[in-house]
């Protein structure tokens, strides 16, 4: 699979390039930056990849809780990790 071109698949990464690396709760940034990137997957911007689509799943993991629990600590951690990784893979989307 190609690389998704043109100006949509840049915004769009550039985009969720800009909201991972805002200064904030880490949970709170990577649902933002899942939500960016779903967006740009529904409206065709960007092609979705089995690399990609492993580290939603990981991330989904991360970021779920229990009803009136707080998330940090290590859903933190592995929020930045995971979010680092799309990063890394985000050019081959």
């Amino acid at each position: 699979m190609s690389p998704s071109s043109g100006r949509a698949a840049d915004v769009a990464r550039a985009e969720f390039r800009a909201i991972a690396a805002e200064k904030g709760h880490a949970t709170e940034i990577a649902a933002r930056a899942v939500a960016r990137l779903e967006a740009a997957f529904a409206d065709g911007s960007l092609a979705r990849t089995p690399f990609i689509e492993q580290a939603l799943g990981d991330l989904a993991v991360a970021l779920e809780q229990d009803e009136g629990q707080k998330l940090g600590g290590k859903s933190a951690e592995a929020s930045r990790f995971i979010l680092r990784a799309i990063d890394r893979m985000l050019d081959e989307t």
